[in-house]
């Protein structure tokens, strides 16, 4: 059983308690927030996790092996790294640091320790996302052509990172568990409306090598919440609404044809429309 420490209890941290709790292979042993109040409150239910408002206190523990983290983003790096340091196994939350550099430098100390680093990209262990790389991998969608994402919501207005950094992890993570491709090329363009410099709102999109293009639409300012992603495929099209409460994946069997001898004759192109059946494959 590995023995853990937690830092950070705010928003995601009772998530990562609650399944370090319930979890069989792992025992919480500590439990860190600069707010006691909100420590207490969260440790209410467990009684038996020793509780500290310094993370040096866990590192202290030699008994601890691992120590997930779930603070603002710009403490990412000094906590990971000093847990590094200490000979301690690393799950940050997204994103892994504020920078590249960082991020690299944070990878680098881990492979010189031996040890793991683990960045906390959750949708890649969903079923829904695994159900969708079975499907891509079956050859049910056919080439594919585009992965368009629509992850907006009203807040959280994050302090020290952009809309960028907070969400489209999530998108990129779950491509590249989908697809081997890597991006040739990257453009994003974001705006901000808080006065702060911080952009809230941002389109990013991705082209490789191939015709393959994919697109992510980020915004903390929307009136409604919104995770919807279409992957569409030469051969049918899969629709993910992660909101839905019992059909997240609907394929699609809709597309277009267009017959290889009118390729070059553009003012002759003849497009056919195909609109078959939709199904929503079980979810494990």
């Amino acid at each position: 059983m590995v023995k853990v420490g937690m830092i950070g209890t705010g928003y995601w941290g009772p998530n990562l308690i609650r399944n370090f709790i319930t979890c069989p292979d792992t025992e919480l042993v500590w439990a860190c927030d600069i707010d006691g109040n909100q420590l207490d409150k969260v440790l209410a239910p467990y009684p038996g996790v020793k509780r500290t408002t310094d993370f040096i206190d866990i590192l202290s523990d030699a008994s601890v092996e691992a120590v997930a983290i779930a603070t603002p983003v710009h403490t990412h790096f000094p906590i990971a790294k000093a847990c590094l340091e200490k000979g301690r196994h690393v799950l940050v939350e997204k994103p892994l640091a504020s920078t590249v550099m960082e991020g690299e430098e944070l990878v680098g100390l881990a492979e010189q320790k031996r040890l793991q680093l683990m960045c906390d990209h959750t949708f890649c262990y969903t079923g829904t996302v695994r159900k969708i790389k079975e499907i891509i991998q079956s050859g049910t969608l056919g080439e594919l052509l585009y992965y368009d994402s629509v992850r907006v919501n009203l807040g959280l207005f994050q302090q020290d990172v952009n809309v960028v950094w907070d969400l489209a992890p999530h998108d990129l993570s779950i491509l590249d568990f989908l697809i081997d491709e890597e991006p040739v090329q990257v453009s994003a363009h974001g705006v901000s409306h808080a006065g702060n410099n911080i952009e809230n709102m941002a389109y990013l999109t991705l082209h490789y090598q191939s015709s393959f293009i994919s697109h992510f639409h980020l915004n903390w300012l929307s009136p409604v919440k919104i995770r919807k992603t279409i992957i569409c495929g030469s051969e049918k099209m899969l629709v993910w609404d992660d909101l839905e409460p019992s059909e997240k994946i609907k394929i699609y069997d809709k597309g277009v044809e267009v017959k290889p001898s009118d390729r070059d004759k553009k003012a002759d192109l003849l497009i056919s429309y195909r609109s078959g059946d939709m199904y929503a494959p079980s979810i494990d």
